[in-house]
């Protein structure tokens, strides 16, 4: 395994970090859920995620901190889905009712394999076998980070593929924490989302259906203006995958960091990470909890089995699923 130890899980899987650097930006990355363990700027003395230093405290404490979640991020309602016309009952993990981030051991828990490493990017693997979680298929997965230049500064680049050897559900999203200032509360920083619609949710979190304009609501974030309070909720960017795009804009007045965010995907949930546990103590020694690191996970809208309307997460046999998404900081 490429990588220096970082721990081993209770089924003897070597778990290790791997290194990248470029343009200023530094990012270590272990091969438990294709993580993203920790995220450095040249000049910025704190972490930009939120992170833990063993692997102890990702299994006791994290939820899907800087992880790739999959098979299908997100939630699948009732844990049921029709797939090329079968019906086929899957792990439920939110409440003992909704599929969430892939059940129980999705892709944010398991052990990838690390099968390149460069100075500035890093290829995991996945093959994830035919009824896991209660999907069909075979799925061969891979996540390559990268530090790449772009004209604001360094980025962050995420490419997430997949293949299937059988019709099945397909929809991987990256799930770090940001936090771009130390403050301990991400309610003060400052976002843009390029979205006309949201999809309202019910109290789990569930999307009820039709997607709603954000003119007039607390969901309009088309102006900058401060995060303030809780959400865990879908905006809609497009109808269907496209070139990679410009959507968001995060910043901390506190630190003058900024972050854009570039995505080919046509949904972007953000979580402000409210129900983030007291447990486990981040990268710079601060704990770990409610409001300390905010998600903004490029994504196929949730619960897209149930809703015809919704863009497709089906993932047929010889077709290939890539996501590319770009998060590029900068110091003010």
């Amino acid at each position: 395994m490429i990588g220096r130890p970082f721990g081993t899980t209770s089924q003897s899987e070597q778990i290790v970090t791997s290194e990248i650097s470029a343009f200023g930006l530094h990012a270590s990355i272990i091969n438990w859920g294709a993580s993203v363990q920790d995220l450095r700027l040249d000049g910025h003395p704190h972490p930009l995620v939120l992170g833990f230093t063993t692997l102890q405290d990702y299994i006791d404490h994290g939820q899907h901190h800087g992880a790739t979640a999959g098979r299908v991020i997100n939630r699948i309602g009732g844990g049921t889905a029709v797939i090329d016309g079968t019906a086929y009952s899957l792990d439920v993990n939110q409440d003992g009712r909704h599929m969430l981030h892939g059940g129980h051991h999705g892709f944010g828990l398991k052990a990838w394999q690390i099968t390149e490493h460069q100075h500035d990017t890093v290829l995991l693997t996945l093959t994830d076998p035919d009824g896991s979680m209660g999907f069909p298929g075979t799925v061969q997965a891979g996540c390559r980070y990268s530090i790449v230049a772009r004209d604001d500064g360094p980025a962050l680049r995420v490419e997430l593929t997949a293949t299937t050897d059988a019709p099945t559900l397909v929809n991987l999203g990256h799930h770090s924490y940001f936090r771009l200032d130390d403050t301990g509360d991400v309610r003060a920083h400052f976002l843009s989302i390029d979205a006309d619609h949201y999809l309202p949710c019910a109290p789990d979190s569930l999307p009820l259906g039709p997607i709603e304009p954000v003119e007039g609501t607390r969901f309009d974030f088309r102006n900058r203006r401060p995060v303030g309070e809780s959400y865990d909720h879908n905006f809609c960017l497009a109808r269907d995958r496209r070139d990679l795009t410009r959507v968001a804009h995060l910043d901390s007045p506190h630190s003058g960091i900024s972050m854009q965010l570039s995505t080919t995907e046509p949904g972007l949930q953000l979580y402000t990470g409210q129900n983030l546990g007291d447990g486990g103590i981040s990268l710079d020694g601060t704990p770990c909890g409610p409001f300390t690191g905010l998600c903004l996970e490029p994504q196929f809208w949730p619960n897209a089995p149930h809703q015809a309307a919704f863009p497709s997460i089906d993932l047929m046999p010889g077709d290939r699923y890539q996501q590319i998404t770009e998060f590029t900081f900068t110091r003010g």
